[in-house]
């Protein structure tokens, strides 16, 4: 229950419509009350009219409420029996509306509510996924992450809205109904709460039980999740390697595991419900057989009036009451749900602004200073004592084996991650004390690892861009050399590529990515061995219109192969994340190192030099 507690600005946030419904509550059980008054005074007033066998008068004028007071002062006047009983049943009748009415206003209120909301945390998860880092994304699953801002959050509103609003109704009718039962007859009354201690403790058993199989059955949902998310997304891995019986398997597991534990549930929930009834039902049956007694005898002013009051009343009871299993399971399972909310939300990334970052304009200055890097979730140090240094409008290239480091350098100049030791200083300024959006905007990255939207072809492209134009998506898209294929689709830019891209051949993904860098126009470009799905003569196309956009701007290429269209100021190889050679293309061929080793060998693959790959 602790945990619900951090939805509380949100009930301040709609505190108008939360205490509006809380009040429309009390006003429609409060005409819902009316009614086995109204039904006791025209029995009475039946019985003593026509002098009915057995009917005592009462001792004592009877204590209705003040509404009802007022109604039986004026049915009193009326003459004719018929009369004053078809006046009873319109006005219960105008009760029921009243109340109906009330409930509508009721739900307007506390359900409409609950899905503002729930509209707000789904907002909030999802702002604070963006801010979290990369190292809590390999930590934690996707499908783990997208039950927590879905089914979790949906079992956070019905806490939020049909669960208050039945615990407020409980609240209601238990303390109306048992104002006016102990108002007419203490004694009576006492006699059918005698259950009610029963049905407590049978609750809170209940619910520590309920509480912990909710918080099992959403773990096992999340692993559910997780598996059918990596199975819809590697679909084309499983058919290839014909492995969708073994996938089957997996998932089948998994759904085994949740399908245990919600059948727990339910067993908790079947004996409880059926318990809850039969406890209404003893106060039933109390409320008949010692008013009835009480009647044959004489005591306590008691007739066939209250009787029939006291049995509506504890019929009024018996959806509340049986409804505090229902909403204790709502309670609990929410619980279970915003603990798991918390536990992200409570996450700071490790990766955050210092305050008052450094206010610098970013030109392409970059230093490596005995830099460091170890992964947290694996422990390999990938970067090792690191010195580099780049001058603004430099073309460098960084050349290594699979593995060597090359893609956590430009991870650790983006600020993905921090070093684990030294320095990387942009402007002569640690990026660390930089502000990080800013540093990432000043920034043309292509990922080694292509991502596109399920969106159109220009809305992938302008994706880092504020309102890009069509020209300037053309543009873009120019530079990468991907134009002339664009425009041959049916829908031109408009064309929608699908999940991740899937309608997109692998070289096309890539050049599409470079275009979504290139229209950012920023002072520092980053590509990461992005050019390894193009064929020869696209990726010399490629390269010759690069070297225009690139005047002036520092360029980093990562790759593993040699590109001879580039004139680079500096080629570095790293390998086991140490710099092992450094500077231009006809120093390193001198030294007959690495370098020189991987050129012949690109050589000797073609016998001619082409363009890029000397393949």
């Amino acid at each position: 229950m602790k945990h619900l507690s951090s939805l509380n600005k949100y009930f301040w946030k709609y505190r108008l419509r939360f205490s509006a419904g809380i009040l429309f509550v009390f006003i429609s059980n409060y005409f819902n009350v009316l009614s086995p008054q109204v039904t006791g005074f025209v029995i009475d007033y039946v019985q003593k009219k026509l002098n009915l066998s057995g009917y005592k008068p009462k001792t004592k004028p009877v204590e209705y409420d003040g509404l009802v007071n007022h109604f039986v002062s004026y049915a009193e006047g009326i003459n004719g029996i018929g009369k004053v009983v078809a006046l009873c049943g319109i006005t219960i009748l105008f009760f029921a509306l009243f109340r109906g009415f009330f409930l509508f206003l009721m739900r307007q209120t506390l359900i409409v509510m609950s899905r503002f909301i729930e509209y707000d945390q789904k907002n909030e998860i999802f702002s604070h996924y963006q801010r979290l880092d990369t190292t809590f994304y390999k930590k934690n699953s996707t499908g783990d992450l997208m039950n927590r801002i879905a089914e979790d959050v949906s079992r956070v509103r019905m806490y939020t809205g049909p669960a208050i609003m039945y615990l407020a109704n409980l609240i209601a009718v238990i303390s109306l109904s048992v104002f006016f039962m102990v108002k007419r007859s203490p004694v009576l009354t006492l006699y059918i709460l005698i259950p009610l201690p029963l049905l407590a403790i049978a609750i809170y058993i209940v619910n520590n039980t309920i509480n912990k199989k909710s918080e099992k059955i959403q773990e096992s949902l999340s692993g559910l999740t997780a598996n059918a998310q990596e199975s819809f997304s590697g679909i084309r891995v499983i058919k290839s390697f014909v492995q969708e019986s073994t996938m089957l398997g997996f998932f089948s597991a998994k759904a085994d595991e949740y399908k245990k534990n919600a059948l727990s549930l339910a067993k908790v929930e079947a004996v409880y419900f059926p318990s809850i009834t039969l406890l209404i039902g003893i106060s039933t049956l109390l409320a008949i057989m010692v008013g009835g007694i009480f009647y044959i005898n004489g005591k306590h002013d008691i007739g066939l009036d209250t009787i029939v009051e006291f049995v509506m009343y504890v019929n009024m009871l018996t959806f509340p009451v049986s409804a505090i299993g229902l909403t204790a399971s709502m309670i609990q399972r929410a619980s279970a749900s915003q603990k798991r909310i918390d536990e992200f939300l409570m996450r700071e990334p490790d990766l955050k602004n210092k305050s008052g970052p450094v206010q610098t304009a970013i030109q392409g200055n970059i230093t490596f200073v005995n830099t460091d890097f170890t992964y947290q979730n694996t422990g390999i140090r990938a970067i090792k004592n690191f010195n580099l240094s780049i001058k603004k409008g430099d073309k460098i290239a960084i050349i290594g084996r699979t593995g060597s480091g090359k893609s956590t350098i430009a991870q650790l100049l983006l600020r993905m991650h921090d070093v684990s030791s030294g320095r990387i200083e942009m402007e002569g300024v640690d990026i660390r004390d930089l502000d990080i959006f800013k540093l990432r905007n000043e920034i043309c990255y292509v990922p080694q690892d292509i991502f596109l939207f399920s969106d159109t072809i220009a809305g992938n492209i302008g994706f880092g861009v504020k309102a890009a134009t069509s020209a300037e998506i053309k543009q873009a898209a120019r530079q990468a050399s991907v134009d002339t294929e664009i425009s041959g689709f049916s829908a031109g830019y408009n064309t929608v590529i699908g999940e991740r891209g899937v309608s997109l051949s692998g070289g096309q993904k890539q050049r599409i990515s470079i275009a979504r860098a290139l229209i950012k126009k920023a002072g520092v470009i980053i590509f990461d061995d992005c050019l390894s799905a193009v064929d020869a003569k696209t990726e010399s196309e490629i390269i010759g219109r690069l070297n225009e956009y690139l005047d002036g701007k520092t360029a980093i290429i990562i790759t593993h192969r040699i590109f001879s269209l580039i004139n680079f100021d500096k080629i570095v190889v790293i390998d086991d994340g140490s710099i092992v050679e450094e500077g231009t293309h006809d120093e390193l061929l001198t030294r007959n190192g690495y370098y020189s080793e991987l050129y012949n060998r690109q050589q000797s693959g073609t016998g001619t030099e082409t363009a890029g790959t000397d393949n």
